[in-house]
């Protein structure tokens, strides 16, 4: 059995469309990144960095104890070695896919949150104009780069489906959000709308639509208190005693 420590965001849904089209079972437990879930102890012996998804596999091959898994990207490569789907066998092919993957990881993941960010933070923070400009930018360059690279081509790897174009796609599905127009980039909207279609990354994008936060019922002093946790994190202190010297 698979457990999946969960919440729907672009980084999770990543992992339920790949489970989805390798047809696993799994266990989705949810980890509420809006309540703060994800600095507990138990999940943090997990994940040292706090951040979901998390797989835990109770039956890893070999045996032995519970294997578990963070970082998306090392997730997906983990279930594409287990089950042996969706990643090529030779040597070019399968650096081809890990290449994208790690692009994903480094570039178009990271850079579009921070552009939903401070889009959605509007001028409660001051004057984000710099900041809205610089990565809505970057994300169409992204889009750029996925649109060329699909100019001849079905999928982002070549002709076959792979993890590069499941990890890819839930960073795109809120391109109006991002401020972008796909209609300005054909090849990729060719392929946006194939993936989109596809049920089982309809059924991987819907899996925890019903996990919702409502804040509405909070004070103020609460709602303060819950953007002290998870916003602005610095470094946890290390244990003063029992560590290597």
């Amino acid at each position: 059995m698979l457990d999946l420590h969960y919440w729907p965001t672009p980084n999770g849904k990543k992992v339920t469309i790949q489970l989805e089209e390798c047809g696993l079972d799994y266990r989705v437990v949810p980890c509420n990144i809006g309540r703060g879930d994800q600095f507990k102890e138990s999940f943090l012996e997990k994940n040292p960095n706090n951040r979901m998804p998390v797989l835990v596999d109770h039956q890893p091959e070999g045996g032995g104890e519970p294997l578990s898994v963070f970082e998306s990207g090392a997730i997906m490569l983990y279930i594409a070695e287990k089950t042996g789907q969706y990643m090529p066998k030779d040597m070019r092919g399968k650096y081809n896919v890990i290449q994208w993957l790690v692009w994903q990881m480094a570039n178009q993941g990271p850079k579009t949150g921070e552009c939903g960010h401070f889009r959605r933070l509007g001028s409660t923070q001051g004057d984000q104009s710099y900041a809205v400009a610089r990565f809505t930018d970057e994300v169409n360059r992204f889009y750029g780069v996925l649109n060329n690279q699909l100019y001849q081509r079905r999928y982002i790897c070549g002709d076959d489906y792979t993890i590069a174009d499941m990890i890819c796609y839930p960073w795109c599905v809120n391109w109006q959000g991002q401020g972008q127009d796909i209609d300005d980039f054909k090849y990729f909207r060719r392929w946006f709308e194939e993936l989109s279609n596809r049920p089982a990354v309809q059924k991987g994008m819907a899996v925890g639509s019903e996990m919702q936060n409502d804040r509405s019922g909070l004070s103020k002093s609460d709602l303060v208190a819950l953007q002290k946790l998870l916003y602005n994190q610095k470094a946890r202190p290390a244990p003063e005693t029992g560590g290597l010297e």
